[in-house]
């Protein structure tokens, strides 16, 4: 019975690292390249574009706001040991540059999603926040600009793989057309609204008011959890009663006492606009992804550009 001593420590040690693991992976294949993502968008950009060609693993949970998550050493070497590390910048993942100096004798390649994009820059007033941006690192909710943060992607791995360069073109042309179609519904859909003005919790959606000529008013800025002044509330009520607002967004993954006490003030409804930085589990075992959530935000955004 000695001898049995050993095993049930190491099945022991099995179980426990198994269940101590938090991060979401695609079943693991040896014979495939291993792809670490960030958060949420990154992760469904790459699978539409690898397919079964490689194992990718999305490092920020979906209940944790990107903005706020740092990297354990465990998640460090996950990352040296991958082929591929896609991130959206390092003006969202800021860690990132400091990860990339220690990774000089590892085989990683890193990938910028967001390279040759020109960020807006951050003109909102800020309080003193530990995550305060100078830039906006929000380009994922452009359709437009997901689009080139997908050709990106897909450079990265043909330049990774390029035996199967041919099949990540073929999937990343179908994934760009659906996101062109995207695109086309946002122009056609909000071509004839109302009112150009929208109530934000935080200015998460700069990028895709642009696209879509449309005005994003943000009661904070571009951190999630930055409360507004009194005198910054007060301007933003006396907007939302000029201008007829009648909805007031907030997202998920942040608190909504913000949005909810501003919307209380105007008898005004508060609705989800999703950022994406983060989608649960149990929502893309539903199928939902970033196509469909765009979609949802699209028919949200609906409730107060038509009167």
């Amino acid at each position: 019975m000695k001898g049995l001593k050993p095993l049930v420590i190491c099945l022991l040690a099995i179980v426990f690292i198994t269940g101590c693991s938090n991060k979401q992976t695609d079943s693991t294949d040896k014979n495939k390249i291993d792809i670490v993502t960030t958060f949420y968008p990154m992760y469904d950009f790459t699978k539409n574009i690898a397919g079964d060609k490689a194992n990718i693993t999305l490092l920020i949970p979906s209940t944790i706001e990107p903005h706020d998550w740092e990297p354990t050493p465990k998640n460090v070497g996950d990352i040296q040991k991958a082929d591929l590390f896609v991130y959206n910048s390092t003006d969202m993942e800021t860690w990132v540059p400091t990860i990339k100096e220690s990774s000089s004798g590892s085989n990683v390649e890193f990938i910028e999603a967001s390279k040759g994009i020109t960020l807006l820059e951050n003109h909102e007033e800020e309080e003193e926040h530990e995550h305060s941006h100078d830039v906006d690192p929000h380009v994922w909710l452009s359709p437009v600009l997901a689009i080139k943060e997908v050709e990106n992607i897909t450079a990265a791995l043909v330049k990774v793989d390029p035996d199967n360069k041919a099949y990540y073109k073929k999937n990343s042309d179908a994934y760009i057309k659906k996101l062109q179609n995207l695109d086309q519904k946002f122009k056609v859909e909000l071509k004839n609204k109302d009112t150009s003005e929208f109530i934000t919790q935080h200015t998460a959606f700069s990028y895709l008011a642009n696209e879509y000529n449309l005005v994003q008013v943000p009661i904070a800025g571009l951190s999630p959890d930055q409360e507004p002044s009194a005198a910054k509330l007060a301007e933003l009520k006396a907007f939302a009663k000029e201008h007829k607002v009648n909805v007031i967004y907030f997202e998920e993954l942040a608190s909504a006492k913000v949005a909810n006490t501003l919307a209380e003030e105007l008898g005004a409804k508060t609705e989800v606009l999703n950022t994406l930085e983060g989608l649960s589990k149990k929502d893309q075992e539903a199928g939902k992804d970033y196509i469909s959530i765009m979609e949802e935000n699209l028919n949200q955004l609906k409730k107060s550009l038509f009167k």
